[in-house]
């Protein structure tokens, strides 16, 4: 990867202001992953479908993602970055205008997958970007900053995806979607400086990665701590309601969840450069462990008046995790940057698909069954923690 590497040393007096433009498109992606949570039950029900089988969509789109990521960047690797970049972002845009059009669940399904081509190409090249902009000493918070599009996304799109869905519906919050995707297009292509393309490695080569002990033990990490963490966030309006909110308060508590992931994110990206990334790791699992725990007992209390402050720590202990994940990997393999970031991008996709999967499951047993399992899985993340402190 010595073109990464040349990249790194030409680009790090530019500083945390050039990647400030990644944001903008992990915003225009994440909205397109996240938007969904907003109006989850407006969708089943015009689609005939339950709730849990709507909230699959979100599963395909992060399997698809999982197992493209590592191959897109290999098919994509000479491609310049800022051509590789905005035509990630058409991509996702014809894809959300498709799911607006969906006539059926199939149609709605086959866009989910259209668009997890965009994203997949799209993240990981941003993040393993963003790396190459800065001196390595800011490099966590560089990565905090493209990874803040994700939670600015959760804090803005979710709920004004929901806003839509009452003011209009939700295939009109889609169509909005696809707008948005082709202005961050737009942006992206006028700011972002010019970088080549990386020279072309085998598939065989990037997985080769895997053998490094380092890599090898932090990304299980990853695939039990987003399972944990945001595999019930596509259902995250059944839940509310099942604690007891109304209608007229869902996108608030959307909003608390993504203001709690936008601050999570900031903090933590500081806190992992200063402190070390273990230790911001642990602090995440716990805070997690423990809210979703409360969660459970109060669904079964129908205490309403902890969703706020739970929806605010559900979204900062979940987008704590990413910055410093993505530092341990970088410290155990720092010559492959991109490499090992895509593969956290895709170790993340599949713990979204598996706790997608799980929560679809779990739901109709109960809600509080479903954030107990989450709680539970929490906890796993931190015992694996733990035993692979050691490492990266």
């Amino acid at each position: 990867m010595s073109n990464v590497l040349i990249n790194e040393r030409q680009a790090a007096p530019r500083g945390l202001g050039a990647t400030f433009v990644l944001a903008v498109g992990t915003f225009a992606v994440g909205t397109d992953a996240y938007v969904v949570a907003g109006f989850l039950p407006a969708m089943a029900r015009s689609l005939h479908v339950s709730e849990s089988a709507a909230g699959q969509s979100a599963t395909v789109f992060a399997i698809v993602y999982a197992v493209l990521a590592p191959v897109l960047a290999t098919v994509a690797a000479r491609v310049p970055r800022r051509a590789l970049l905005v035509g990630a972002l058409l991509v996702l845009a014809v894809a959300n205008l498709g799911s607006a059009l969906s006539p059926g669940y199939g149609w709605l399904m086959a866009s989910r997958v259209l668009a997890a081509f965009g994203a997949a190409a799209f993240t990981p090249n941003a993040g393993a970007v963003a790396a190459a902009l800065v001196a390595p000493a800011q490099r966590a918070r560089a990565l905090a900053v493209v990874v803040g599009g994700l939670t600015v996304a959760t804090a803005l799109g979710v709920p004004l995806g929901n806003l839509a869905d009452r003011l209009l519906d939700w295939r009109a919050a889609l169509a909005v979607v696809a707008l948005l995707c082709l202005v961050c297009a737009a942006g992206v292509y006028a700011v972002m400086p010019a970088l080549p393309g990386n020279p072309r490695v085998p598939l065989r080569d990037r997985l080769a990665a895997l053998r490094r002990p380092g890599v090898v033990a932090v990304l299980p990490l990853t695939v039990f701590g987003l399972a944990a963490s945001y595999g019930l966030y596509a259902y995250a309006v059944p839940l509310l309601h099942a604690l007891g909110a109304g209608a007229a308060s869902e996108m608030w508590m959307l909003f608390l969840y993504g203001a709690g992931a936008v601050a999570g994110n900031l903090m933590a990206g500081a806190a992992a450069d200063r402190y070390g990334p273990v230790r911001v790791l642990a602090v995440g699992y716990a805070a997690l462990a423990v809210t979703l725990a409360v969660f459970a007992w109060a669904v079964e209390a129908r205490w309403l008046a902890l969703a706020g402050p739970l929806m605010v720590v559900w979204g900062a202990s979940t987008w704590s995790h990413t910055p410093a994940q993505q530092l341990r990997l970088i410290s155990a393999a720092p010559q492959e940057t991109a490499v090992v970031v895509g593969l956290n991008a895709s170790a993340l996709y599949l713990g979204i698909a598996l706790g997608t999967a799980l929560g679809g499951l779990l739901l109709p047993v109960g809600a509080s069954v479903a954030l107990a399992a989450s709680a539970g899985l929490a906890v796993l993340s931190l015992a694996y923690l733990a035993l692979t402190r050691r490492t990266g």
